[in-house]
């Protein structure tokens, strides 16, 4: 029998007004795709048309996770801002090229990266981008730029019952 887990957690900053960081820990598929979805929805719909992912700790993403990636980018271009993913795994970043995904998601080494493209209002380029070969079931932890106010964070809890920060 095949085990499925349905680890999924989503965390999310917010280092500026209209930009939100969030960090994907688990897996992206069938069984969670939704969720990432509609929790990702939730925070572009909240005033943060600007998102970044941090899919660092995602140890698999399939088709129904990329679907739900496309999905939100057309969803934060509908509401002014854009989607771009950062630290994506080397499988994802495979699946991202043989698809052609790769060329409408800006794609970032880490979610610092993201963060300082997305805040100084550069041109994204889908060919900015790194491979991290290690994920984790951990909490989630993103990389933001340093000097971020510790007092900007605060915490809330989605839907799904997943601690949000912000």
């Amino acid at each position: 029998m095949t085990d499925v887990t349905d680890t999924f957690h989503l965390t999310v900053q917010h280092p500026r007004p209209g930009l939100a960081v969030a960090t994907v820990v688990g897996e992206v598929d069938m069984h969670t795709a939704l969720t990432l979805h509609s929790e990702a929805l939730e925070i572009i719909q909240r005033g943060h048309p600007r998102l970044a992912l941090d899919l660092a700790q995602v140890g698999f993403c399939d088709s129904a996770g990329l679907s739900a990636l496309i999905r939100l980018w057309h969803a934060a271009q509908a509401a002014g801002g854009l989607l771009s993913l950062a630290a994506v795994p080397d499988r994802l970043m495979r699946m991202l090229s043989m698809t052609g995904v790769d060329a409408l998601l800006p794609v970032h080494a880490t979610a610092a990266e993201a963060v300082a493209a997305m805040s100084a209002g550069q041109p994204t380029c889908a060919d900015v981008h790194g491979s991290v070969t290690s994920s984790s079931t951990g909490g989630g932890h993103s990389e933001l730029p340093e000097g971020e106010p510790a007092a900007a964070q605060r915490q809330e809890t989605s839907q799904a019952g997943n601690v949000v920060q912000g």
